[in-house]
């Protein structure tokens, strides 16, 4: 049976943002994607020069009632990203809510884009949708550090502090957070970086368990930009194989970043020749080319199990 998902994020004519992120390597796993464009860009924001549209909030009703009237609008999962608008990201929540009453087992992944490293970077009105509305209708979400700490309102310093911040996340809505990276000391060495992923269950008997990991992951020295929509892509796609085993979803899904950013790394220094830094049209994702690693990661990053 088919799983659809639509996949509401930003669009680029070049390279891999929001849904060319999202919808290659879902379709190479099976999934059918329907996606909405956010934003409409000829490129990231990365690079010197961008053009494009943005959508609005109407524009967005508009496309999903010509969905609804086809009787076109059963899906399986939601998928959003990035977005700076208010108004757009209250329309993305009526929408969910919609899909939800139409199928009550509809998975919400959100991906809470608000910042990183201590500051904002989208407009600080959108910190109060995200939270008292975005978040308690999501089933998966993906945080960064900064993001889960705004949201509850709790600093992580410890191990023992994350774990009390993604069950804060859980008595907000979602069963399933996976912090994405954090400021956490790796026990690996200073080259790794530490995630860590939290997931409720509910046993047959209606009591409920909650499986906790910790994912220790190499640092590259580089910035990429649609690895935070790459990442919840995959997260939604292992999360569906492996429904009730966080650890063996991380690892999958950290697999697939670190060969596809591996691959993007040493294409891109190739390009940019001895010691010279890698650009921004350089360092776009090599996602075709890594189309085998995305249908069957080798597993190299293992998560262990946290109490």
């Amino acid at each position: 049976m088919e799983c659809r998902v639509l996949s509401i994020q930003s669009h680029v004519v070049r390279g891999y943002v929001g849904n060319k992120s999202a919808s290659f390597p879902l379709q190479v796993l099976g999934f059918e994607v329907d996606s909405i464009n956010s934003v409409q860009f000829s490129n990231h924001t990365g690079y010197s020069h961008w053009k494009g549209q943005v959508l609005t909030a109407d524009e967005l009703h508009v496309l999903y009632e010509g969905i609804k009237l086809n009787n076109v609008h059963h899906y399986d999962y939601v998928l959003t990203g990035y977005t700076r608008d208010t108004s757009f990201l209250e329309m993305v929540v009526d929408i969910v809510q919609e899909l939800k009453r139409a199928n009550p087992n509809l998975v919400y992944v959100c991906d809470p884009v608000l910042g990183d490293h201590g500051s904002m970077y989208v407009p600080q009105n959108l910190y109060p949708v995200y939270k008292n509305k975005v978040v308690p209708v999501a089933d998966i979400i993906t945080p960064n550090q900064f993001e889960a700490e705004l949201l509850t309102g709790k600093n992580i310093s410890t191990e023992k502090d994350a774990v009390e911040v993604m069950d804060l996340l859980h008595a907000m809505g979602p069963d399933t957070v996976v912090i994405t990276s954090s400021d956490l000391p790796p026990r690996l060495g200073d080259r790794f970086l530490v995630s860590l992923g939290s997931q409720r269950h509910v046993r047959p008997d209606g009591s409920r368990t909650t499986e906790r990991v910790r994912i220790e992951v190499p640092k590259v020295d580089a910035v990429f930009v649609g690895t935070g929509d790459l990442f919840a892509a995959m997260l939604l796609a292992w999360t569906h194989h492996y429904p009730n085993d966080l650890k063996t979803a991380c690892e999958k899904t950290f697999s697939v970043m670190h060969h596809v950013i591996q691959r993007t790394i040493s294409y891109a220094h190739e390009l940019a020749g001895p010691g010279r830094r890698p650009s921004p049209p350089q360092l776009e994702l090599r996602m075709v080319q890594s189309k085998a690693d995305i249908e069957d990661p080798a597993i190299v990053t293992e998560a262990t199990l946290i109490s």
